[in-house]
């Protein structure tokens, strides 16, 4: 397709930063691309920025200071070299064939230091279908906030370098402002890759990606010997599932709720990605649905390893003119569940205090679930109590937590028992570097956002800061990690932004 014009191009020579660009994925050629400019908009200004992420780029010490900066993560200029493409891919949303979807507003600049960049929301492509390729300031922030929180809580996930904002409006469900999330990952890549290709016949394209994503992060997964490359690509599928298994297992530990679960959310490399309605829990409720447009609750929080299995055999399916063996393909997806319980009782365990495994560690977390769900008591509350009463061995204010009693005594009562002969200092200090005192709750998401769009950042830089350390104290900032308001349960997340 024709290049679209942009009118604020950047001149190479004035640029603050000339990224050495690599091939990457952009090297697979024009079935998988399309070179696409961003679309401008008026008056950009900054806000929210991550030096760290800045650090991984290999930015300027200075880059926040810069305008030329501040025009190219926006889309109203080109960094230099860049050729900013939209990929294509296909995928099952909410358990349903969608056919071909793609970047419909997502730009690849291109890939440096072994990270892609990103922009989302900066424009119409090839892929937007009847979409306008805008996002808007909420679900912007929202994504900035959570990818640098997940990242720092030891979750896989994309990271997200800035959000840049324009008093341009956008229609949702009402008229918001305009803003631009760029973002970063090794690969973008997603399931739906996969069977964009498989679905339209294309095996020699297919054979490509998974060619480039083997020999990118998959290399290990090389059989010797392997002419045909069936068991390479089993191999691959099965290192897939082993990422998958993990990544879910730590959703479910820091009481993460994804969404929208579709397999074109699903990262090739076990990443966290495209962050829509999600929400951290307050209240444990075992069958929370956070998107309300979810209205068979089939990505409610205790089904995310069953649809991320679910995903998975999709992707086998999508892979098997590759592997061209039923039974291999079935082999390599058997271990998802060991793998996912294994995953998942390591890190309950870090957040019970043990560094050891246990025999009967499996009913113990069983146990505690059951009793903190009798009564939603709040998942990230609960077990900082828990942490920091196992360094006093005052107990009251965990049981504080429940208005029935009976259930945590006793469960208090094992846990206990298993502490008995072990050193408390160090149980509570694997214990307060496991379980977080601060998490993106959704209210406190909605406070800074409503601050934002009000021009007032001062907010959302409290948040950056308490999420960058969730296990440190944070003294005068309590508010932040005690009970959520009335009204939170009220705030209605939905895959509109």
């Amino acid at each position: 397709m024709p290049r679209m014009h942009s009118p604020t191009l950047d001149h190479p020579a004035t640029a603050p930063w000339r990224p050495d660009w690599q091939p990457g994925f952009a090297a697979l050629g024009p079935a998988f691309v399309r070179e696409v400019l961003p679309t401008p908009l008026p008056a950009p200004h900054w806000v929210g920025t991550s030096p760290e992420v800045g650090v991984l780029l290999g930015l300027p010490p200075d880059w926040q200071q810069s305008d030329a900066l501040l025009q190219a993560f926006t889309g109203n200029a080109l960094l230099p070299g860049s050729r900013p493409l939209a990929s294509v891919y296909s995928g099952h949303q909410f358990g349903v064939w969608a056919g071909q979807l793609g970047d419909g507003r997502a730009l690849l600049l291109g890939e440096v230091n072994g990270q892609e960049i990103q922009l989302k929301g900066s424009g119409r492509t090839p892929y937007s279908r009847m979409g306008d390729g805008r996002a808007v300031l909420r679900s912007s922030i929202r994504e900035f906030l959570c990818s640098e929180a997940m990242h720092a809580l030891g979750v896989p996930t994309t990271r997200a370098l800035c959000v840049t904002g324009s008093p341009a409006l956008v229609p949702r469900e009402e008229i918001e402002s305009a803003a631009v999330v760029t973002r970063v990952a090794p690969s973008f890549i997603r399931f739906g890759h996969f069977e964009h290709f498989a679905a339209r016949r294309q095996y020699d394209d297919l054979r490509r990606l998974a060619d480039f994503a083997i020999d990118c992060w998959y290399p290990q997964c090389r059989v010797a010997g392997d002419t045909t490359g069936r068991a390479t690509y089993a191999a691959f599928l099965q290192a897939v599932s082993q990422r998958t298994a993990r990544l879910v297992a730590h959703w479910q530990a820091v009481g993460f709720c994804h969404g929208v679960l579709n397999t074109d959310n699903m990262s090739i490399l076990g990443l966290t990605l495209d962050y829509g309605p999600f929400q951290f829990l307050d209240g444990f409720d075992p069958g929370h649905i956070c998107n309300h447009s979810d209205n068979q609750g089939r990505y409610a929080f205790d089904r995310q390893p069953a649809v991320c299995w679910w995903n998975l055999h999709c992707l086998a399916q999508a892979l098997m003119p590759l592997i061209d063996d039923a039974q291999a393909a079935e082999g390599a997806l058997a271990g998802y569940e060991a793998d996912f319980t294994a995953a998942y009782l390591e890190l309950m365990r870090a957040k019970l205090g043990l560094a050891q495994p246990r025999e009967g560690d499996a009913a113990l977390v069983q146990r505690v679930l059951s009793v903190l769900a009798d009564e939603e008591v709040d998942w990230t509350i609960f077990w900082r109590r828990l942490s920091h009463a196992t360094a006093t061995q005052d107990f009251e204010p965990v049981r504080d937590l429940f208005v029935q009693r009976s259930g945590i005594d006793a469960w208090l009562l094992s846990f206990q028992e298993l502490h008995a002969h072990m050193d408390k200092g160090l149980a509570a200090d694997l214990m307060l570097k496991s379980n977080p005192k601060f998490v993106l709750r959704n209210y406190l998401a909605e406070q800074a956002i409503a601050e934002a769009k009000l021009g007032r950042l001062g907010e959302l830089q409290t948040l950056q800061t308490l999420l960058a350390r969730p296990f440190d104290e944070h003294p005068g900032f309590e508010g932040h990690a005690g009970f959520p308001p009335d009204w939170a349960s009220r705030i209605s997340i939905s895959c509109s932004s």
